[in-house]
């Protein structure tokens, strides 16, 4: 009995894209934990690790710090294992937890988190603060669960806490996620960052559903997109780090237009597209979609700290300027 847990500091990536599967195959590891964008890299290089190691060690993959979309899903189980259990889970370093997770008793479906986490009373809300199902709305926890913290650091009154997590809907926690809770399965689909959430002509359209698609061009290694302030409206703006050996052509844009309006919606088309040298991350590789908004609308970027590359701000600053 018992367990030993294998820690790696460094690029999951070095000397070569194999490395975690061969460190999975050498050391037996029965469960591996990785983010959604290391998933997305090895598919978009097309790395298949189940025909170069042998992982008949290998029980579970247990995947968060950004929503993996349908085509993740399924590359885990076509090019990783077949017969393993993708865990995908979502929750918060401030409730030490999740609020959906995966279950071993019930069928995984691609771009679905199985449900809800136990002892967490999960919703997602519409703009008039009612339940919704098989809609995009905001996750909201409406009882207190067993890790949610009961109070910050030198906030003697609470009114930090209480703004955080209870100001928009009195007594239920709000987390700031979009997500959508499937009736039929129970699963639930985020979306990514509700204060992320772009909103052209007031509809409210998830990040996630971008990325979803520019994951699979070829030209694109990366990319990010937000919403700017422009003529009594918001824009989509998407910056796009291109692979090796291409350029931001008229060509390719219109490539990218034509992906996200047939597969997504005209909703889902950029006003602007822009090439990035770099997509800024936080040290637990998430996004960082709000610090880009906010330089884009001209309000003030804090805790820089959080980033792993917090100098690639420098060019969005610039971007700013031009798109003003």
């Amino acid at each position: 009995m018992g367990a030993t847990i294998v820690l790696y500091d460094g690029n999951p990536n070095f000397p070569d894209v194999g490395a975690m599967w061969k460190l999975i195959q050498d050391e037996q590891i029965t469960i591996f934990g990785c983010s959604a964008s290391y998933l997305h890299f090895l598919k978009k290089e097309n790395v298949s690790p189940r025909s170069d190691f042998d992982l008949s060690s290998l029980r579970e993959i247990s995947q968060t710090g950004s929503p993996l979309s349908a085509d993740g899903f399924e590359y885990v189980y076509r090019e990783i294992k077949a017969d393993l259990h993708f865990n995908s889970i979502a929750g918060g370093t401030d409730i030490n937890g999740c609020f959906a997770a995966g279950s071993p008793i019930v069928p995984v479906y691609a771009g679905e988190l199985q449900s809800p986490a136990l002892g967490m009373k999960i919703q997602a809300y519409d703009e008039n603060a009612k339940p919704i199902w098989d809609e995009q709305g905001e996750l909201v926890c409406e009882a207190p669960a067993p890790s949610m913290p009961l109070y910050f650091w030198n906030d003697p009154d609470g009114s930090k806490y209480h703004n955080a997590y209870f100001g928009v809907y009195p007594n239920v926690w709000r987390h700031g996620d979009y997500v959508l809770i499937h009736k039929d399965t129970g699963g639930v689909t985020f979306y990514g960052r509700s204060d992320a959430v772009l909103k052209p002509s007031g509809v409210r359209i998830g990040t996630a559903e971008i990325y979803a698609q520019m994951e699979n061009l070829p030209e694109v290694m990366d990319s990010l997109a937000v919403g700017q302030n422009y003529q009594d409206d918001q824009r989509v703006i998407l910056f796009v780090k291109l692979a090796a050996g291409f350029t931001l052509t008229d060509e390719l844009q219109n490539k990218i237009r034509k992906t996200l309006r047939e597969n997504a919606s005209p909703r889902h088309v950029p006003a602007v597209i822009l090439e990035a040298p770099e997509i800024p991350y936080t040290l637990n590789m998430k996004k960082v979609e709000s610090a880009v908004m906010n330089i884009l609308n001209g309000r003030a970027v804090s805790n820089r700290d959080a980033l792993i590359n917090p100098g690639s701000l420098e060019f969005y600053e610039g971007a700013a300027d031009r798109l003003k």
